[in-house]
């Protein structure tokens, strides 16, 4: 992708319901799409097959030669992209793998440093942690080769490669897949005409003709998901649009995400002061809907109410946000915005009301969607540490604590105290000797 370009994701709905004949077939093209992959992730899933998975043209060839397309019937155009779907899939889960592994090998008091150096140079060299796992000598480029042996020096290496065996057994598992109304599509299967788009289906020369609500025509990979209870189908159209740059977008803007107000700078300037009262008007009203679908049935609504209801609401909070963070933009004019780096909300409480409502806290969403906004407006965004930034006192930087609801830094409520004692002896005096002060 060009450097001046960013790509977001549109998306194209069908004006009138599709045909029950014509949904069955795209039907039976999603579940043969969920087939390939299920059948990928089971014989590619695992340590045995590591070094295949990259770049992923040896799985390519060989589903090719086992038949494997024969016997389902499935067009290529579907079937290889069934395949690269899977492969990144696997691909991401032992990311996941790898960096809980990281994770636990940081926690691990019972490591020396040189141990976990050693550790994590097998986890981030591929190479390496294939031939570990699958207990076999390890040989790299030169380079990395005499860095590996300078780390072997000083461990146990047999000790740590049972080590990391043991957690990737523990923690990697092969995925699965049920899902069977979603499918990628390739520019040859499809083709936009009369208001709408032909499909290619597993008929030979046979195509889905879909009527569309626009007229847009894209010419890349796209994304088919199916409705078939309510006959209607939904395009994800990846599409690359210019990065707009803007020359009186000077400042350095520093930003901090509440749950009653969105977003405070570091002059005290908030915006979306009324996202506490949407999120709450949300979570409240789920969790209230939840309860009574679930003990008291009489008084359901209907899933379909139900569901359209909390559609409407989290639409409406998610173009409240969006709102926002415009006017945060265009009012700011920031060329670099410091966000903190936040861990992940906890589980646990002693109030369910409140447990459920910060559960809903949008506060991925709203870093998503300030992300792109800033990569669309060539924006820059820094991360900085939050680690006991609510304890840090805003006017000498000391450290204190809360009490009472306020921050009591020791310097700063020392020289508070000084200034009350003060004021409290002068007016003593004034008192005693008849004057006012």
């Amino acid at each position: 992708m060009p450097p001046d370009k960013i790509c977001k994701t549109v998306h194209q709905y069908n004006k009138a319901p599709v045909p029950e004949a014509d949904m069955q077939k795209l039907l039976d093209i999603a579940e043969d799409y969920r087939k390939v992959k299920n059948y990928v992730y089971v014989r590619y899933g695992g340590i045995g097959s590591l070094s295949k998975i990259y770049p992923g043209y040896t799985v390519q060839n060989e589903m090719t030669e086992n038949g494997y397309r024969e016997i389902l019937k499935l067009p290529s155009v579907y079937f290889y992209l069934a395949v690269f779907d899977a492969l990144a899939d696997i691909k991401s889960q032992w990311t996941r793998t790898k960096s809980k592994i990281t994770k636990l090998v940081n926690q691990n008091e019972g490591f020396t440093e040189d141990e976990k150096h050693y550790l994590r140079f097998l986890l981030k060299v591929s190479n390496a942690f294939e031939a570990v796992v699958n207990r076999k000598p390890v040989s790299l480029v030169a380079k990395l080769q005499k860095q590996y042996q300078e780390l072997v020096r000083h461990v146990d290496a047999e000790k740590l490669h049972r080590y990391l065996c043991r957690k990737v057994r523990k923690y990697h598992v092969k995925l699965h897949t049920e899902t069977a109304d979603v499918f990628s599509i390739g520019e040859r299967a499809y083709r936009y005409a009369d208001h709408g788009i032909y499909i290619s289906i597993k008929e030979k020369r046979k195509r889905v003709f879909v009527l569309l609500t626009d007229n847009n025509r894209y010419r890349s990979q796209l994304r088919v998901k199916l409705f078939p209870k309510e006959s209607r189908i939904e395009l994800k159209v990846p599409v690359n649009v210019a990065v707009r740059s803007h020359g009186d977008y000077r400042n350095r803007v520093g930003t901090a995400f509440g749950f009653y107000t969105m977003l405070t700078t570091d002059e005290g300037h908030c915006y979306g002061e009324e996202l506490g009262r949407y999120q709450s008007e949300y979570s409240d009203w789920v969790r209230i809907h939840t309860n009574r679908y679930r003990y008291h049935p009489e008084e359901n609504q209907g899933r379909k109410k139900y569901e359209a209801k909390k559609r409407r609401l989290r639409e409406r909070l998610h173009s409240y946000i969006n709102q926002e963070l415009n006017r945060f933009l265009t009012t700011e004019k920031p060329e670099t915005i410091y966000v903190v780096k936040l861990p992940k909300p906890g589980a646990g409480g002693y109030d369910r009301k409140v447990n459920d409502s910060v559960a809903r806290w949008q506060r991925g969403y709203i870093r998503k969607r300030l992300t792109q906004k800033c990569r669309e407006q060539s924006v820059e965004i820094v991360e900085v540490l939050g680690k006991d930034i609510s304890r840090e006192c805003s006017v000498c930087g000391g450290t204190g604590t809360k009490m009472e609801g306020k921050f009591c830094c020791p310097a700063c409520r020392y020289e508070e105290e000084e200034k009350t004692n003060t004021a409290r002896n002068v007016k003593k005096r004034g008192q005693g000797d008849g004057v006012l002060y």
